[in-house]
């Protein structure tokens, strides 16, 4: 019985996953990151929010929904007046990334996520749901930090450790969870080469993210906030 219901679980999700995360027939030019994309809704933001007193044009998100996904980019209100039309690479033209806004009330910045990661961590999440419901308990393995733990992927019936390609390397990313069992991307690895290479002092406490968003084009979606260890000075969950 256990096991019709994951398979059924699974079947809703590959049907609602196949109808509402890509809305029209991929193309391989889609799913690249072109920089000269970036920069036309950059443009496109960066006159709209001249000519509207500051205001920038995005989407309005509930209030707890995670900072690097939060400032969605409105293409309804910049195109076709500031640019013909969407890029191709965006959502809302059938590609796979999300066009984001940082740093909304300094210097705001124009900046993508693939949403094929969301993909990958509902899986799990639904898999970690399944086992919690059948089990009553996440299937966690261990702790590292108090709110935060690896899985046991093993008990999910995966042969390998979950993880996901990082958009900043080659690395494989594993994938964490919270106390509430939802699913997140270790960015670890990539926040270490950041900090090696930074001139920043962070301080305890200071989310230090923002280091892969300074070099790259993209932000660290799906992700906890980090800082650094005061002994070590390496990247550690921020836990608040």
């Amino acid at each position: 019985m256990k096991k019709i219901q994951l398979a059924t679980l699974y079947i809703i999700l590959a049907i609602i996953l196949s109808g509402c995360m890509y809305p029209k027939e991929q193309k391989a030019e889609n799913q690249v990151p072109y920089k000269a994309q970036i920069q036309s809704v950059q443009n496109a933001v960066e006159q709209f929010q001249k000519e509207e007193g500051g205001i920038l044009p995005i989407k309005t998100k509930p209030g707890d929904t995670p900072y690097y996904q939060k400032h969605l980019v409105d293409f309804s209100k910049i195109a076709p007046r500031y640019m013909a039309e969407p890029p191709g690479n965006a959502y809302e033209s059938g590609g796979v990334f999300q066009y984001v806004i940082i740093d909304e009330e300094t210097n705001p910045k124009v900046k993508i996520f693939d949403i094929r990661l969301a993909q990958q961590l509902q899986d799990y999440n639904l898999r970690v749901m399944a086992y919690r419901q059948n089990n009553g308990y996440p299937p966690f393995k261990e702790r590292l930090a108090d709110t935060v733990f690896t899985l046991d992927y093993k008990k999910l019936g995966l042969k390998d450790a979950p993880v996901v390609r990082s958009p900043y390397s080659d690395n494989m990313l594993h994938i964490v969870v919270n106390n509430e069992a939802e699913a997140f991307i270790d960015y670890t690895p990539d926040l270490m080469k950041a900090l090696k290479k930074t001139k920043h002092q962070f301080k305890p406490g200071e989310d230090i993210r923002r280091l892969l968003t300074e070099s790259s084009d993209f932000v660290p979606a799906y992700s906890l906030p980090y800082t650094v260890d005061e002994k070590t000075k390496m990247p550690v969950f921020l836990i608040k």
